[in-house]
């Protein structure tokens, strides 16, 4: 479960500066290049290449680049507004949390680095250009102004396709559609479908000493593979009892650590495995998705909580946003969740890792699914159905023993929020019905 490197490139694509940062630089070594190369190709290219390039003098030059460098930044100013006005729309209708699905939006970064880049270009371009004075002869770089002029062109290009992606990414089934992809992926990364682990934490031999947070903020990331090269280094046994996304305060237990042989941790050993615990925890001003099995599921809950809000009264989105948690957590069933037990190269446990069951994933859901979705029919059936559509992927899993006392909780305890609600009695009636159905299923365990 390292994963280190996609941290730090989930880090780089959660920020909209590295790609135009990078596209200006690039920029910047261009317009110096291309203005040489046309000193160097003066008066030796073909006529078919001559044709093709700009063949205006140096007045017609610069003010050619000029205009291109002053209407670009103009429509870089313009796309960043669009963005920011996305961005507080985003936030307000459905959840400030979906603001990472287009801080992380690839085709905004490229835009944004298209735009920028072809504005630097001009800029270093215009400096190269010569009039034709008694000190000099005049030098126009075609090369670099016909390829300011490309720039321009599909930079024009960019603006009508980002006009329409910004169109499709600010609709709600667009947002929703992203998260529960990104959240699939992060399932298969920390619960592999494949992957059959099983916690195994060996008994302290004395009273394990308490590691306490170096920092407070969101868990955000575990460097395994320094952690248990630590704890293998100092024969000692690493219990992390929180989890990624967890919210940390400094001073406050985090682990617990002991001694993985007979000779109990001393005040070295012990300091030092203090130190690789401090160090391999990674934590932030906000949860991410890197290592995080249950943000994913709560930014759908956000986004149906804010929708059955009465500011905003959209049972619709509620519904929609339901059928993807549902599919998340079908997708759970099949994967086998809860602590983890990680192993050095010797094959003796060093760390175990706190993470969430499909218990406790189920338990996010249905609390607040039960607080705010039984005021509306359309949820409220979902919500059953979503439950009817869980028990019977889990039926088919392996784990099905596990699973099945949690579910039976759930619909208990919807059944109860049913009866407790105001709707109408005939709807209750029929949400009833949905339950019996559940209930008499003769749902058993796949062989």
């Amino acid at each position: 479960m390292d994963m280190n490197k996609e941290s730090v490139r989930e880090s780089l694509r959660a920020q909209l500066w590295p790609v135009p940062l990078l596209a200006v630089i690039l920029a910047l070594i261009l317009g110096q290049v291309l203005p040489s190369l046309d000193r160097q190709l003066d008066d030796s290219m073909p006529p078919v290449v001559s044709g093709i390039l700009f063949g205006g003098g140096p007045e017609a030059a610069r003010s050619l680049l000029e205009t291109i460098a002053g209407s670009t930044i103009t429509v870089t100013s313009l796309t960043f507004s669009l963005t920011v006005v996305t961005l507080q729309l985003a936030s307000s209708q459905f959840s400030p949390r979906l603001l990472r699905t287009f801080t992380r939006d690839r085709f905004v970064h490229n835009t944004l680095a298209l735009f920028l880049a072809t504005f630097v270009f001009a800029l270093t371009v215009l400096r190269s250009i010569r009039v034709e004075t008694s000190a000099g002869s005049g030098f126009v770089p075609e090369i670099a102004v016909t390829t300011a002029f490309a720039l321009t062109v599909g930079s024009v290009v960019g603006l009508v396709l980002f006009l329409a992606h910004l169109a499709r990414q600010i609709r709600v089934e667009t947002m929703l559609r992203d998260v529960h992809r990104e959240t699939d992926e992060t399932l298969e990364r920390v619960f592999p479908e494949h992957d059959a682990r099983r916690p195994s934490v060996p008994a302290p031999g004395s009273r394990p000493d308490t590691i306490r947070a170096p920092s407070s903020g969101f868990l955000t990331r575990i460097d395994t593979r320094a952690l248990v090269a630590a704890a293998a280094r100092l024969d000692g046994f690493v219990s992390l009892d929180v989890a990624p996304g967890t919210s940390l305060v400094a001073g406050i237990p985090v682990a617990r650590v002991w001694s993985a042989g007979e000779v109990p941790l001393d005040g070295d050993r012990l300091a030092e495995l203090d130190d690789a615990v401090s160090t391999s925890l990674r934590t932030g001003f906000e949860r991410t998705s890197t290592q995080d099995p249950s943000f994913g599921l709560q930014q759908l809950l956000d986004v149906t909580d804010k929708a059955l809000s009465p500011g905003v009264n959209d049972p619709t989105t509620a519904v929609h946003a339901l059928s993807h948690i549902s599919a998340v957590l079908c997708s759970l069933t099949a994967r086998t969740t809860g602590p983890i037990t990680l192993y050095d190269t010797n094959d003796q446990a060093r760390v175990n890792l706190t993470l969430p069951s499909f218990a406790e994933l189920l338990d996010l859901v249905m609390d607040q699914l039960i607080t705010y979705a039984f005021t509306d029919p359309r949820t409220a059936g979902r919500s059953i159905a979503m439950l009817s559509e869980v028990t019977i992927s889990a039926s088919r899993a392996k784990s099905f023993p596990t699973h099945a006392p949690a579910l039976r909780g759930h619909l208990a305890r919807v059944r109860t929020a049913v009866e407790a609600s105001t709707l109408d009695p005939v709807i209750r009636a029929g949400l009833l019905s949905q339950l019996n159905d559940i209930e008499q299923q003769p749902i058993q365990p796949s062989p």
